[in-house]
């Protein structure tokens, strides 16, 4: 395992452009939460909820690290109940991807999605 970076770097014939690492984390999350079946990004990656200035992160439950030049993501995600695990991991897999390289133009070398929960709709009173 690499060292961690805050900023992830790369070269080109102007000069460099340095990404932060949080950058890339915000990405993933906005990413992850389009996916239809997605409740909520879950904080169980080893830390707990962080707050910054009284707000929650949006990158909660996402971690990322860059290994010979590919960006690896991991998320924790909630899912809403009724849709199928598979089909939710690979959706979020696909859309996390697309965001990252679209947007960074940076190298996914993996999008590891952990279900940490099913949250259920609140029960219907009659």
């Amino acid at each position: 395992m690499s060292e961690h970076k805050d900023y992830v770097s790369r070269s080109d014939e102007l000069g460099n452009i340095h990404i932060s690492e949080e950058v890339l984390a915000g990405i993933a999350a906005a990413a992850a939460l389009e996916v239809p079946g997605v409740s909520s990004l879950a904080a169980n990656l080893g830390s707990d909820i962080v707050e910054l200035l009284g707000k929650k992160i949006l990158t909660k439950g996402v971690r990322v690290r860059m290994e010979d030049d590919k960006v690896t993501v991991e998320l924790s995600i909630l899912m809403t109940y009724g849709h199928t695990i598979p089909e939710m991991g690979k959706a979020v897999q696909d859309a996390v991807r697309n965001a990252v390289e679209s947007m960074t133009g940076l190298e996914i070398a993996a999008v590891n999605v952990n279900i940490s929960g099913i949250t259920f709709p609140p029960p219907v009173k009659e």
